[in-house]
């Protein structure tokens, strides 16, 4: 697969610089954490397995991009915690689908809504519900995936999803009218 970089400037650098822009209040860092990004995505080029993850991919480049500038800030002078928009990066930002997590999980059939509702809303072990269940282990893992995978296809047919390496939603589209009331 070829990527050209010239198409993934002219597509996504007024985006990248958007959000560079909002996380970096100095225009000239922007400038070279800008210059920064487009030397990796250069060099890393031949790491995209597909067209449709580029997207994801460069913002993937850009955050990490900011996060090594500020923690390289934040070693060469103290910076108050409250500027460190990295560091309570995910526990203060809720994703706008996070409100779709209780619609759809009762529309899950019983015995996959109450296992999610246990291991994934209210933190309990995988082990210990097996065991509280009568369950093997080993049954219940193939379990929980079966019932994950349920979960995203209500996810999917709601939305189309762009997400990274490790299934982290980096953004989304609402298909029409399929989506859950409550959602989107």
């Amino acid at each position: 697969m070829e990527i050209v970089l010239e198409h993934i400037l002219s597509e996504y650098y007024p985006r990248i610089k958007a959000f560079v822009s909002s996380r970096v209040s100095n225009p000239s860092d922007v400038d070279d954490l800008l210059q920064d990004i487009l030397i990796k995505s250069y060099q890393n080029l031949d790491s995209v397995e597909s067209t449709s993850s580029l997207k994801s991919w460069l913002f993937q480049i850009a955050r990490n991009t900011i996060i090594d500038y500020y923690r390289r800030q934040k070693n060469s002078r103290q910076i108050p915690a409250k500027e460190l928009w990295y560091d309570d990066m995910d526990t203060n930002i809720q994703h706008p689908l996070a409100k779709c997590v209780i619609p759809f999980m009762e529309a899950l059939p019983t015995a996959q809504r109450e296992l999610l509702k246990a291991i994934d809303l209210e933190g309990q072990s995988q082990k210990e519900y097996a065991a509280f269940q009568g369950l093997a282990y080993s049954t219940l893992k193939s379990r929980v995936k079966k019932s994950r995978n349920a979960m995203r296809s209500l996810f999917e047919d709601c939305c189309h999803l762009i997400v990274d390496g490790k299934g982290n939603i980096m953004d989304y589209t609402k298909k029409s009218h399929i989506c859950h009331k409550d959602c989107c």
